[in-house]
């Protein structure tokens, strides 16, 4: 018998939950509204947490400085307030609309039923870069995505990459791993120079023009015990490894998106000034959108999807009032 996709109900379903989609969340809630927030990665916090978790956030109102996990995490415990619903590592396919209603499908079979989507993908769906070789140890051995530094800790630690994503893990693992090793196929380094001054002066190894040549240990077991390294002179080397961590960026794309009768410009989504797409209970906010005028920075995402969200309850509860009173007024 073939299972029948799950269906789940909702107010507003947010795709993307980088920082705009938390607080479009939060506000969502804020306004009585229940949400479902969809993303294709594992972990809440969009790029801040993808890319550079370790970084101080210095451009956001009333936080002199703050690091990007942190960051996150206060956005998420914010949204809790309101208990929002999250599927994530999931990607959105299809949209349709049924009695004009939006009905989204994610590519595991769940269908969301909604009475408005609000579109907060930031650039697009990230795709890491692959690293050429040891693909068969892709999540046990090998990662992308650092969820946890703790269980980093106590390991031999190889990073692979040189920009600001592999020179923050070299950082922040430093002191807990048992050795870093930073790998890098180029002499010179992308990422920012006083991170990169930290690492080198640091316990870190570091190999330049040099790529991994092969993963060395017992697939079956799921042990990694040393990695080959190849330079660009022809010199192998074997060194110790339990994990690698490929931090070589990501290739961001609107995916399945574009396929949807978006109205686009570019890479991006065209809205009105209340966040409206050309599609039906569908609105887009933050860095995904674009208008005359549009500036991509976190702070105006936030204001753009508490605009849409505001328009999104009165499209849900045309009984409501477009302004939604002030926070310090409500229970």
């Amino acid at each position: 018998m073939t299972a029948q996709p799950s269906v789940v109900t909702t107010d507003v379903v947010i795709v993307g939950a980088g920082p705009t989609g938390l607080y479009g969340a939060y506000y969502a809630g804020f306004r009585g509204l229940s949400t479902v927030v969809v993303d294709a990665l594992p972990q809440p916090g969009g790029q801040v947490m993808a890319l550079y978790p370790e970084k101080q956030i210095r451009d956001v109102a009333a936080l002199p400085s703050i690091r990007g996990r942190d960051f996150v995490a206060n956005l998420v415990e914010q949204a809790d307030a309101f208990h929002p619903t999250y599927l994530l590592g999931r990607q959105a396919t299809t949209l349709t609309h049924d009695d004009g209603l939006p009905v989204l499908t994610l590519d595991d079979g769940t269908v969301v039923r909604a009475g408005a989507v609000v579109l907060t993908a930031g650039i697009g769906t990230p795709t890491p870069r692959p690293l050429e070789t040891g693909g068969e140890w892709l999540g046990t051995r090998l990662s992308y995505f650092v969820t946890d530094p703790s269980r980093h800790a106590g390991q031999d630690v190889v990073i692979v990459g040189g920009g600001d994503s592999a020179l923050d893990w070299a950082d922040a693992l430093a002191s807990i791993a048992r050795s870093v090793t930073l790998v890098h196929r180029r002499a010179a380094f992308r990422g920012h120079a006083a991170t990169l001054e930290r690492v080198r002066s640091g316990n870190a190894a570091i190999h330049t023009d040099t790529e991994i040549l092969s993963f060395i240990g017992d697939l079956d077991s799921g042990a990694l015990q040393k990695v080959a390294l190849k330079s660009k002179n022809g010199d192998e080397t074997v060194i110790a490894a339990d994990h690698v961590i490929a931090a070589l960026g990501f290739i961001s794309e609107l995916g399945p998106l574009r396929e949807w009768g978006l109205e686009l410009s570019g890479r991006s989504i065209a809205v009105d000034r209340a966040g409206r797409t050309n599609l039906p209970r569908v609105y887009a906010a933050g860095d995904v959108t674009d208008y005359p005028g549009k500036v991509k920075l976190m702070s105006v995402g936030f204001g753009e999807v508490a605009i849409a969200m505001n328009h999104v309850a009165v499209d849900i509860d045309p009984d409501l009032v477009l302004f939604p009173g002030h926070s310090t007024d409500a229970a």
